[in-house]
């Protein structure tokens, strides 16, 4: 069977040392039993994980990085499966990060990646030069009524998209059900009076068995996308609604509770393989991510590499448009062209609600500071 590979970051003294922990995790992540009773033949030969390279890691962490290749077999067509193999036990323990990884043949079939990606989305919101301009009703606790006002007044000053905040579900002040209709008639109409061609996208984000039902209550409601956060709802549940031939929407993926797979560099993923390459196996279209210089502390570098694990080829996978937020505002639109040029979504919520009484001419002020 073809085979796939996974670079990992290993803390490290020595060669001798990386080796050690480079066949512990190739050991760990397939066979998870004493080297030396390993069967062989098929098992040994095919199923436990190879040491294909290891090279000294060049940047400030130290350690060393180690590529290892494992079989198709082991995945069994499961793309949870996939994920196990490429940090299951491992991820438990410590100086040890998973940087990229690379597509076998196989696992282009099981993860085809996004339906839309960068160019579907700027067909549908009809942005074809320069970003796409995305902001949120928020904040929880607003009835109905006011969330679809700020989305109208969101529409009606040129966004391209209008999200549901992700702390927005089924509360009794604003059910699903009702905020759904609400705001996408409420965008309807504003697009009747500019000829714009502004979208919903709720947050779909919800018990196991509510999900779809509220992904396709979308879809039939007239939202342009949804929004669903996969580290609460399942990395697969991404994946399973991309492929739906009957759903059809984009699916645009937030970064809540989520953050301890990235935020320190010697564990969990790197920024590049979590909000990028991981994303497009699951089938999102665009990833919402915190943005350097506002409330989080993601660096401009890694942002920067999370723009290259939506963007570069990946195994033919569709690239996907980044969404950086959480601290822009509009006197920061000359650094995000510098950082990210065009092919980026814009998401700017508290900088536009801050002028609530005005918000069409501060969508506005937007629309020309990004001209």
């Amino acid at each position: 069977m073809a085979r796939f590979t996974v670079t990992y970051w290993l803390a490290a003294d020595n060669a001798a040392d990386a080796q050690a922990r480079a066949l512990d995790v190739a050991t760990e992540q397939t066979v998870e039993i004493p080297r030396d009773i390993v069967p062989d033949g098929y098992v040994r030969d095919e199923i436990l994980g190879q040491v294909e390279t290891i090279t000294p890691s060049t940047d400030s962490r130290g350690g060393f990085l180690a590529t290892l290749s494992y079989s198709e077999d082991d995945v069994g067509g499961d793309f949870l499966q996939l994920l196990n193999i490429v940090f299951g036990n491992s991820s438990i323990k410590t100086g040890t990060r998973v940087e990229t990884m690379s597509l076998s043949e196989g696992l282009k079939a099981l993860c085809p990646g996004p339906r839309f990606g960068a160019e579907g989305l700027r067909q549908r919101t009809g942005a074809h030069d320069g970003p796409i301009l995305m902001s949120a009703i928020k904040p929880v606790g607003l009835p109905t009524s006011e969330l679809a006002k700020l989305a109208h007044d969101f529409a009606l000053g040129g966004m391209h998209m209008v999200k549901d905040d992700h702390g927005l579900a089924n509360q009794h002040t604003s059910p699903y059900a009702d905020r759904l209709k609400a705001c996408v008639d409420a965008i309807a109409a504003a697009n009747a009076k500019t000829g714009f061609t502004t979208t919903y996208v709720p947050n779909i984000t919800g018990p196991a068995r509510e999900v779809f039902d509220r992904a396709f209550m979308a879809k039939e409601a007239g939202a342009g996308g949804v929004m669903l956060a996969p580290s609460l709802v399942g990395f697969d549940v991404a994946r399973t609604l991309a492929a739906d031939e009957s759903f059809g929407l984009p699916i645009i993926s937030h970064p809540t509770f989520g953050g301890a797979n990235v935020i320190t560099p010697t564990t969990g993923f790197s920024h590049r393989f979590f909000y990028g390459q991981m994303q497009r196996m699951m089938g999102v279209d665009a990833v919402v991510y915190p943005n350097f210089g506002g409330r989080f502390g993601f660096s401009r570098d890694e942002c920067l590499s999370i723009v290259a694990g939506c963007s570069d080829e990946f195994g033919g996978l569709k690239p996907i448009l980044p969404a950086p937020g959480g601290g822009m505002t509009l006197e920061r639109v000359p650094e995000m062209q510098a950082a990210y040029g065009k092919d980026v979504i814009y998401l700017i919520g508290g900088a536009l609600l801050r002028d609530k009484a005005n918000l069409p001419a501060a969508c506005q002020r937007l629309v020309e500071a990004v001209r």
